[in-house]
């Protein structure tokens, strides 16, 4: 069973309708984080439009993968709010498991 632990845990009005998700990146906006963009942290609990969205900013995360990836990885966000291997933009932390392919809960080491 993977566990987080987080550090910091802050909040954001939720800019988007956050209700049918959760283990995703978030933006500094309160929507899912953009593609290579810097993310907020990770959200903790599905809310909705104009609540408060916990949101794990430090610490270790689980989220979700976007695609194949090595642990030990540096990862970034895709346009969906899931962690994929670095390419270009901000960098959000490291992987701290592998991934076969999408949609697999993995912890992230926020940064």
């Amino acid at each position: 069973m993977k566990t987080e632990q987080p550090i910091l845990i802050t909040s954001v009005i939720a800019g988007a309708d956050l209700s049918a998700v959760n283990n995703l990146f978030i933006g500094f906006n309160g929507a899912i984080c953009a593609n290579g963009a810097k993310p907020l942290g990770v959200l903790n609990a599905s809310t909705f439009l104009g609540e408060e969205a916990p949101v794990t900013a430090k610490g270790i995360a689980i989220v979700l993968s976007g695609a194949a990836l090595s642990a030990g990885a540096k990862v970034q966000s895709d346009a969906s709010g899931k962690a994929i291997t670095f390419a270009a933009g901000e960098i959000a932390g490291f992987s701290l498991d592998a991934a076969s392919g999408a949609n697999e809960s993995i912890r992230i080491l926020l940064s």
